[in-house]
């Protein structure tokens, strides 16, 4: 969600992001495309209406209808019906979330939502943190049908606190195929980090916890796991976001036998040593898209993110993902 760097500061937040945007250059995997390459990225796919969003999350409901949720005042919500025209539908909790303050410091902005449709209901995680701190939580709640003022919160999954080594934002569940639940999760810091939940509550199972990427506490954070065919796929975003046009955001993925890992890029780099294969980069008028999700749609695969404009407003970004024959992801 944010480019939560724990040592950042206003005042050297400048040359923070010089510093992270050259490192990225000068130290990225070989898997990684050239600037020069990332004029090939495809344009966005078509979409209409309101179309203002920061960290899109997306499922589709049993009627055949979209439901995305996205960073915003109480968490934000659109719909649409085509995947091409959305429309605002409120927030989802309309009356506030005041289990949230203490991590927001009275806020009302909830961070990366991560929806998803099961067994009847609809799950959504969410996090609650302020720009360059790591005192920040991830929290769940469920609904019926998904509408605004519907959701029921349920609980604190986990937290950061200032003298932590990682930082409880931007959360992505995954169910394995032993039906395990999952919570990837993970910003800046020490990296991208994994726990087990229960089913059965959708909260924290014990206190285990594993790192499955990492930059040496540089810029990745908003991590997406999803399983196709033997892998599971690690996507995640490098470099800055939030900073309009100026933003350096890019997707990059990693993959692995196993849900827990190692996941490895197309190289063979290990993403807990920043490795990752680059697979969208900002391009022409597309600048720093990122903070991306996987929709498994009837016509095949979707990469769900935000971008941004010349003029620095974050929009939405859908492009079908196809596979070449390695079985990497790549962007059409």
């Amino acid at each position: 969600m944010t480019a939560n760097g724990g040592t950042m500061s206003a005042a050297r937040a400048p040359f923070t992001a010089v510093f992270l945007c050259l490192t990225a250059l000068l130290a990225a995997p070989a898997g990684a495309l050239p600037a020069a390459a990332a004029a090939a990225y495809p344009a966005p796919g078509r979409v209409t209406g309101d179309i203002g969003v920061h960290d899109p999350s997306v499922v589709k409901r049993p009627d055949g209808s979209y439901l995305v949720a996205h960073t915003g005042d109480n968490i934000a919500l659109k719909t649409s019906t085509d995947r091409i025209a959305f429309s605002g539908a409120g927030s989802a909790f309309p009356n506030g979330a005041s289990w949230t303050t203490p991590y927001t410091n009275g806020s009302r902005s909830l961070w990366a939502p991560d929806i998803s449709y099961r067994n009847g209901q609809y799950h959504l995680y969410y996090a609650a943190s302020t720009f360059g701190s790591n005192r920040s939580a991830i929290f769940l709640a469920t609904s019926p049908s998904g509408n605004s003022g519907t959701w029921t919160h349920r609980g604190l999954v986990v937290e950061s606190r200032t003298g932590d080594t990682f930082n409880a934002i931007d959360p992505n569940l995954i169910v394995d195929d032993q039906g395990r639940w999952w919570l990837d999760f993970g910003s800046f810091w020490s990296g991208i980090k994994l726990i087990q939940l229960d089913p059965a509550t959708g909260l924290r199972l014990g206190s285990g916890m594993t790192a499955v990427a990492g930059r040496g506490g540089g810029a990745i954070e908003a991590p997406f796991i999803v399983k196709r065919g033997q892998y599971y796929y690690q996507y995640v975003s490098f470099d800055l976001c939030c900073r309009g046009a100026s933003s350096t955001y890019r997707v990059m993925v990693g993959r692995s036998t196993s849900l827990t890992g190692p996941y490895t890029d197309r190289n063979s780099g290990s993403m807990t040593s920043g490795g990752g294969t680059e697979i969208l980069a900002g391009h022409g008028s597309i600048h720093g898209p990122g903070h991306e999700a996987v929709l498994a749609d009837s016509d095949g695969d979707l990469l769900v993110y935000h971008y941004y404009g010349d003029n620095g407003a974050a929009r939405l970004g859908i492009n079908r993902l196809t596979y070449d024959s390695a079985g990497w992801p790549v962007v059409t």
